[in-house]
């Protein structure tokens, strides 16, 4: 056993293992293992910390044992000579790892357990299985790690897979009420298990352990801790915080014209209109089909007359039909199988994802978008299947140019969203936002909009989405919006659905992007076309623009549309917070009001930004529900009447009301 310091980096070396942590970013430490002979130079989605002093010292206990110290700012890491970490903040206890394996630990009841704290099982002829474990803590409370499908806000007590799935996206950090907050700076397929007695964090292959640990005396300033080392996203222009419309799917463009005049006759803005899916001739052509939109550049044109931006959809799949399919496999720009028939998508074609890590394959990709898509005037892109998805997820299945997907599978995301980023940001300087169906860490500064998948049109699933976008801002990436009443199975013609929908509408003006979009039963619109290619093929669902589902309906979404419009520049001031500390938009209560205990327990209300309290009607036919207002004064935006804070209050909720209060105090 050796301890080492190089600088202010402390290295820890015993029989195989070396250990190494240092500082990286204020009040913040990266810890690496490795059983290889050194540490890769990989950063992951670390970005180069900015200057900061560590202190690192050895030290002599009472018991004849070495240990060594390093400080950066309000925290400390402490390496006993078994090698167990503990960390510190402002000298208080936070977090130490999980060991049980013979004498000279504080749990000598358990030594002959063998449980290890950093646990590296070789896989033959390769990398290692990686698990790392930590000491449970009573009454600890953690949030983030991306987006899940359950209405749970505190993550303690679950077991989150980490892979992306369309609607899950796993974004690593999570966030304590202890005061601390750790990043898995790990890419590797795996899951982690927050127990009570342990937690316990797998890599199912990976060449080293890698993770990075900061404190701060509040969520915002841990979250700015972390998003100074990850990333944060531009600023998002004004002009796209009104209404976003969309719908499975539009078929051809003299349909998306005739949808933004109407909405112009109403003299309803428009911020972006999005062509969805099969508007191409085969997967991996990445192109108009002529038959259906003639003239591209006409219809950007005369919808950019009116104000509106035009956004079309871009698959990562390649039909082996395609064009591209050929030139693209000999290149070596696609992903690969390990065993079996070289597919990886089965939806509508034989099909192969591209590879989003090879950066010939971003190069490739962007470059037939630009001249089919942006040299026409497309403005903007929407990817999907940005997982990517995959016929069956057998992560062990599959290889990318940066290794097996149980590897670096994580990545995928982010690599796609830079792919466009990359090109976005050489043909002009306009800011880079672009919707997407997945991201991981550091995917904020490539102008990831994400959301939230294909989601169910179903109440429970309403619930999970707003555990879903609080904390995927507690996981630094703010920009999040969803498909307003689900995705999947809304019938146009159900009381019922249509009930939802309007209070989805009315919890997505106070998300940062209200958007439009779902497949609507029934399916009972003729194909345009026979076969099974082309833009004329597919399906399309019903009809999902506001006056779609009825006078009444109409009524109450133009009243919080108009609402939306009024709320423009205070959004535009949440989007200049975001891009500066990396604050989100749609907040848990207890990152306003961190001392209020009670707010450590809500998960149905949200502060959208500092000043509005939102209390979402989240069950069918629910027309009052309770709301806990924090210390301070509050004004109920739908009657006008004040409250005093500090207390439950019961509300009356019709459909034409979603409970939200301004803090009159602030």
């Amino acid at each position: 056993m050796t301890f080492q310091q190089k600088g202010q980096v402390l290295i820890y070396r015993r029989q195989n293992q070396t250990l190494q942590i240092e500082p990286w970013g204020p009040d913040a430490l990266r810890v690496r293992a490795t059983e290889f002979p050194a540490l890769t130079q990989e950063n992951w989605a670390l970005m180069p910390p900015p200057d900061c002093r560590a202190l690192v010292s050895l030290q002599q206990e009472p018991d004849g044992q070495t240990t060594a110290v390093i400080r950066n700012g309000s925290i400390k890491a402490v390496i006993n000579s078994f090698g167990v970490i503990s960390f510190y903040k402002n000298d208080q206890l936070i977090l130490r790892e999980y060991y049980r394996n013979y004498a000279g630990t504080e749990s000598r009841e358990s030594c002959c357990l063998k449980v290890v704290a950093r646990e590296f099982i070789p896989i033959v002829g390769g990398d290692y299985h990686l698990t790392v474990r930590f000491e449970g803590r009573d009454g600890e409370k953690l949030y983030g790690m991306g987006q899940y499908q359950s209405p749970a806000l505190d993550r303690k007590g679950s077991i989150l897979e980490l892979a992306q799935r369309n609607s899950q996206v796993t974004v690593p950090f999570a966030l304590s009420n202890l005061g601390y907050g750790f990043f898995w700076n790990n890419p590797a397929i795996g899951k982690v298990m927050f127990g009570q007695n342990y937690s316990e964090w797998v890599a199912e292959a990976t060449k080293q352990m890698d993770y990075w640990i900061t404190v701060g005396d509040s969520p915002a300033e841990i979250l700015q801790n972390y998003t100074a080392v990850t990333g944060r996203p531009p600023v998002m222009p004004e002009h796209l915080l009104g209404l976003w419309q969309s719908r499975l799917r539009y078929r051809t463009q003299e349909e998306v014209l005739q949808v933004a005049r109407r909405y112009q006759e109403l003299q309803i803005p428009l911020s972006v209109i999005v062509i969805d899916f099969f508007h191409w001739t085969r997967q991996g052509d990445w192109q108009f089909d002529p038959v259906y939109w003639p003239d591209p550049r006409a219809m950007a044109d005369e919808l950019h007359a009116m104000g509106i931006e035009v956004m079309v959809s871009v698959w990562p799949s390649v039909d082996r039909k395609s064009k591209n399919y050929e030139p693209m496999q000999e290149q070596g720009l696609l992903m690969r199988v390990e065993r079996g028939a070289a597919q990886t998508y089965d939806y509508q074609g034989d099909c192969v994802s591209f590879d989003a890590t090879h950066p010939q394959a971003r190069k490739y990709i962007w470059e037939q978008c630009k001249k089919s898509y942006y040299d026409y005037g497309i403005d903007r892109f929407w990817l999907d299947n940005a997982e990517p998805d995959s016929a069956v997820y057998s992560f062990d299945n599959y290889r990318l140019y940066l290794g097996p997907q149980l590897e670096v599978g994580n990545l995928y995301p982010l690599m796609y969203t830079k792919a466009f980023y990359d090109g976005l940001k050489t043909a002009s300087d306009r800011t880079v936002v672009n919707l997407v169906r997945s991201a991981w860490a550091g995917s904020e500064r490539y102008g990831a909009l994400v959301w939230s998948g294909d989601v169910p049109c179903t109440y429970e699933s309403f619930r999970d989405q707003v555990a879903a976008a609080i904390n995927m801002g507690l996981a630094g990436i703010p920009w999040w919006t969803s498909d307003i009443g689900g995705f999947m199975g809304g019938n146009v013609h159900d009381p019922a659905f249509i009930r939802l929908l309007i209070r989805w509408f009315q919890f997505a003006v106070f998300t940062p992007i209200l958007r439009m979009h779902g497949d609507r039963d029934p399916h009972d619109i003729p194909s345009l076309a026979d076969g099974d290619w082309g833009g004329g093929f597919q399906p399309t669902g019903q009809p999902n623009e506001l006056w779609s589902y009825g006078p009444e309906a109409f009524k109450i979404m133009k009243q919080y549309l108009d609402l939306r419009q009024s709320l423009r520049p205070y959004i535009a001031q949440l989007m200049q917070e975001a891009h500066k500390s990396g604050a989100p938009l749609i907040r848990a209560m207890f990152y306003e009001f961190p001392a209020d205990p009670h707010c450590w327990e809500l998960q149905d209300q949200y502060m959208f930004g500092p000043d509005y309290l939102v209390a979402p009607i989240l069950y069918p036919d629910q027309e009052s529900r309770q709301v806990y207002l924090p210390q301070g004064d509050w004004e109920s935006q739908s009657d006008g009447k004040r409250w005093s804070g500090a207390q439950t209050v019961q509300v009356e909720a019709p459909l034409s009301v979603l409970p939200v209060f301004r803090r009159s105090d602030h």
